[in-house]
């Protein structure tokens, strides 16, 4: 595997240091993600700007961590799944929607159920969706902003996944205690 550097505050690209003083005001620390984002700076602010996109869309916490989580997992991303589980847990998401997603299973909330599969159906058929995908979708209650919301949260977890598969980005010891390691296929 190629090495990629895990950048600190101190030892950041001079571009990507501002990106990486703003994250390290917002979370207390840099992730490792972010880290490694900053050898391409512009990365890393995209990455930071749709984030700020995705947390204006019209979902709950909870429904966007689920679209999260449920794209890290289908993508078989150690590295996101772990993070997301501890910030969906820290945003009092149930822990029995977190662990469904860890363990592809089916939630137990009818909607949440029906934004999980939505969002793991786009990153599986690459966005050629059935008329069938997204009626179910939307008979769950959910609506056509809301499809496109989902390509959103889709598109900014397809940067952070793809980032740590070739990076193999170190989880960071925040995460640590939600460690999750994807199925030897990688894809689940």
């Amino acid at each position: 595997m190629t090495r990629f550097e895990t950048y600190s505050l101190e030892t950041a690209p001079d571009k990507s240091k501002d990106v990486l003083e703003t994250v390290n005001k917002t979370y207390g620390f840099v992730p490792n993600l972010l880290g490694t984002m900053a050898e391409a700076p512009a990365l890393a602010e995209a990455y930071l700007a749709i984030g700020k996109l995705f947390g204006k869309t019209s979902f709950s916490e909870t429904e966007r961590q689920v679209i999260s989580l449920s794209v890290s997992r289908r993508n078989g991303c150690d590295y996101c799944v772990s993070a997301h589980s501890t910030i969906a847990k820290n945003n009092k998401v149930d822990e029995g929607v977190i662990d469904a997603i860890r363990d592809d299973d089916a939630i137990g909330d009818a909607k949440l159920e029906a934004l999980r599969k939505f969002a793991t159906t786009v990153v599986e058929k690459r966005g050629w969706l059935d008329d069938g995908d997204v009626e179910a979708f939307l008979d769950a209650g959910y609506d056509r902003q809301q499809v496109l919301e989902v390509i959103l949260g889709v598109a900014m977890k397809t940067m952070s996944n793809y980032t740590n598969h070739i990076a193999g980005t170190p989880l960071d010891e925040a995460f640590s205690a939600s460690e999750w390691h994807a199925p030897k296929s990688r894809v689940a």
